[in-house]
């Protein structure tokens, strides 16, 4: 509880599914945080509509902080980074959770070079670019927690991946082959432990998580799990 209060956390891409779904739960929870900021391209357009999926009375909450950003787009993530470091003041920003992803079915004989390459740029590129650029705010949180070692109580970074980016475990899974999105899957793994790595002696934590196959706009009705689920 102590600890979940204390956090200062920035959820990417939070403007549906999985991006959606911890905003939501913090933001209702009995002891939310004391600042849930969601970054999202648009927050307030057709397709995130944020802050009106939000605004049911017993989910509404002043701790919410809405920073628009494009992750893939360098300018407009250091633009978030000056609008959520103003807003945090003195504090530290923890955790900072990596949602931002697109998924392409492409088989060997429908793969396009250029929707690969977009692919990476989401999916990889992104969001090594938002931890690049929010840094300082990570590094902040470590010497205002006061403490040793690697701990999600100090600053943490986790990004949302899946199996299917695993060498080992994604032929045990029967779908399409996903080129694109699967081998941005395993370079972004590989960015985490690269990451873990270099941001340890930093105080900073870095892990992924694989919410499961759950249904959302990019995880379809076919999904067996529900994205709150996922979630929790």
């Amino acid at each position: 509880k102590m600890a979940l209060l204390a956090w200062r956390v920035l959820v990417t891409a939070s403007n549906r599914g999985i991006g959606l779904e911890p905003v939501r739960q913090l933001a209702a929870s009995p002891w939310p945080p004391h600042h849930i900021l969601a970054a999202c391209h648009h927050p307030n357009g057709p397709r995130g509509k944020v802050s009106q999926r939000l605004c049911d009375p017993l989910e509404l909450s002043s701790t919410l902080f809405f920073a628009p950003a494009d992750m893939v787009n360098v300018p407009s993530i250091q633009g978030a980074m000056q609008a959520v470091g103003s807003h945090l003041k003195d504090e530290g920003l923890n955790p900072l959770i990596n949602n931002a992803d697109v998924s392409c079915h492409a088989t060997l004989h429908s793969l396009d070079s250029q929707e690969m390459l977009s692919t990476f740029a989401t999916n990889v590129v992104g969001p090594l670019q938002v931890i690049k650029e929010f840094l300082l705010l990570l590094e902040k949180a470590v010497k205002c927690a006061g403490k040793e070692g690697l701990s999600c109580s100090r600053a943490t970074v986790i990004n949302v991946s899946t199996k299917l980016g695993s060498i080992t475990l994604c032929l045990r899974v029967p779908q399409a082959p996903m080129y694109s999105y699967r081998a941005s899957k395993d370079a972004q793994n590989m960015v985490k432990k690269s990451l873990a790595a270099e941001l340890q002696e930093k105080g900073i934590l870095c892990t992924a998580i694989h919410p499961g196959w759950v249904k959302t706009d990019m995880g379809t009705e076919e999904a067996l799990g529900c994205v709150g689920k996922g979630q929790q």
